[in-house]
């Protein structure tokens, strides 16, 4: 059994230092995850490191650029595992430039307030990182 793809997502959120909504991405591609929604990111090319391919994925799939904050670090040995055949790394992030747009896999950005971040429905992998994530703010003294 080969070891899982490492991919690599951002929790966009308004501001780092305090965060009030955060970005969800609507799949439009494969067939089987369209209308989910999910955290923008993707796969780490060999030899990339995972920060870079996280900014790289970005640039391609939202057209902007964004800071890195911490990395929600995951349950499963760091990682979060996603299926058999995936495991992610996931980093607080926050648009240093451009305004996102849904250019690939994606056709719709919403921004997400605290108190509906699981009001749209969230990939099945991803559910718990939501959950992680507002319980990290909440112990960080964010609301």
């Amino acid at each position: 059994m080969s070891s899982p793809v490492l991919v690599v997502a951002a929790a966009i959120v308004d501001d780092l230092d305090d965060p009030r909504e955060l970005l969800a991405a609507r799949r439009a591609v494969p067939a089987r995850l369209a209308g989910r929604w999910e955290f923008p990111g993707g796969k780490v090319d060999p030899g990339e490191q995972p920060e870079d391919a996280l900014h790289r994925e970005i640039r391609e799939e939202l057209g902007a650029r964004i800071g890195l904050g911490d990395e929600l670090v995951g349950p499963d040995a760091g990682v979060w595992r996603l299926s058999d055949e995936y495991v992610m790394r996931i980093w607080l992030a926050e648009v240093v430039e451009g305004t996102p747009e849904p250019l690939q896999e994606h056709d719709e950005l919403r921004w997400l307030p605290v108190s509906q971040w699981h009001d749209v429905p969230w990939l099945d992998a991803d559910i718990r990182i939501v959950d992680a994530l507002q319980a990290h703010l909440s112990q960080a003294g964010h609301r």
